[in-house]
């Protein structure tokens, strides 16, 4: 079975397998921590690090196959998840600054009268 390849591509296959399940397994701790995140900032974080980690498992996969465009999906992938969290942390902090505008006129309001 094994004696068409070298030593070292089933040491190779055999680490970025193991790479792979590890990628996996951060992936999914992402998805609890953006489903269950304490705040909303630590969900933003979570967002970014899931992309991050999926850039990182294409990069992995691309090697695994030895397909180089995996690698041009990858870059593409990654110019959007920064937009996505740059778009998400706009969104999250105009919110805040309703929120915050929304109590100091309450404050106001409860001191004038």
């Amino acid at each position: 079975m094994y004696h068409d390849i070298s030593l070292l591509e089933r040491v190779c296959y055999y680490f970025l397998t193991g790479v792979m399940g590890i990628l996996s397994v951060m992936c999914l701790l992402c998805l609890i921590l953006i489903i269950r995140g304490p705040k909303a900032p630590d969900r933003l974080l979570a967002v970014n690090m899931l992309g991050e980690t999926v850039i990182a498992f294409i990069a992995v996969l691309s090697v695994y196959l030895d397909e180089g465009y995996l690698l041009d999906i990858g870059l593409i992938y990654a110019l959007i998840s920064f937009l996505a969290v740059v778009v998400l942390s706009q969104i999250y902090t105009a919110a805040c600054r309703r929120q915050d505008a929304g109590g100091r006129e309450k404050k106001e309001e409860g001191a004038a009268v």
